[in-house]
């Protein structure tokens, strides 16, 4: 039997399907394997919660004991940013009884036609550099601006590039609310960044 760390994903996650419960070095790969992922998405849903750790902690619980039911391992990496989204959400829900939802604060690249966010980045100088920092900044502080539900709905899209139907699942909302709502959140962000733009 080939080691783990030898195993292509897909084969990883049917070893880990295989018996009653996963099998403790197949399943310690595929953390190693995922664990960066995890801690993506949990940085651009919620950038300033001290917990994010033990937030991934949960998430590979989750997995652990629901991983048997994931009928399509093909989509294992989908599967899993929806148990972290959920978990989110759940979390969510349970500290909006006794504060305000922080802001998310990550930076957002945007390549798809409709407005060009990335900068080029071929041996910038001091002076390019600080132009790019300043750029992130404002970016991040409109992102930052944006209701929960943008930010959430921008990130799962741009960061992770899931697809709408997938967003919608996730979210629980129809995909003409999940379109609207990024339509929106690009004009916002656009619209936040123009004068920076045209300077």
């Amino acid at each position: 039997m080939q080691p783990p760390e030898k195993l292509s994903n897909l084969d990883l996650i049917l070893r880990c399907q295989a018996g009653l419960h996963p099998e403790r070095a197949a399943f310690s790969e595929l953390l190693r394997r995922y664990q960066a992922h995890v801690d993506r998405v949990l940085y651009h849903l919620a950038p300033d919660w001290p917990d994010r750790a033990d937030l991934a902690q949960e998430v590979w619980i989750r997995v652990y004991r629901n991983l048997k039911r994931l009928q399509d391992p093909t989509k294992f990496r989908g599967w899993l940013s929806r148990i972290v989204t959920n978990l989110f959400y759940d979390e969510l829900r349970k500290r909006k009884r006794h504060q305000t939802p922080l802001s998310l604060d990550a930076p957002l690249n945007v390549n798809d036609g409709e407005m060009e966010w990335e900068v080029a980045a071929d041996g910038p100088g001091p002076d390019e550099a600080l132009g790019t920092q300043e750029f992130y900044d404002q970016l991040r502080a409109a992102i930052a601006a944006l209701p929960e539900a943008f930010r959430t709905t921008i990130v799962l899209r741009e960061i992770e590039g899931l697809a709408y139907e997938e967003i919608a699942d996730m979210t629980g909302v129809s995909l003409g609310t999940v379109k609207s709502r990024i339509a929106r959140a690009r004009l916002r962000l656009q619209e936040q960044l123009q004068p920076y733009l045209d300077g």
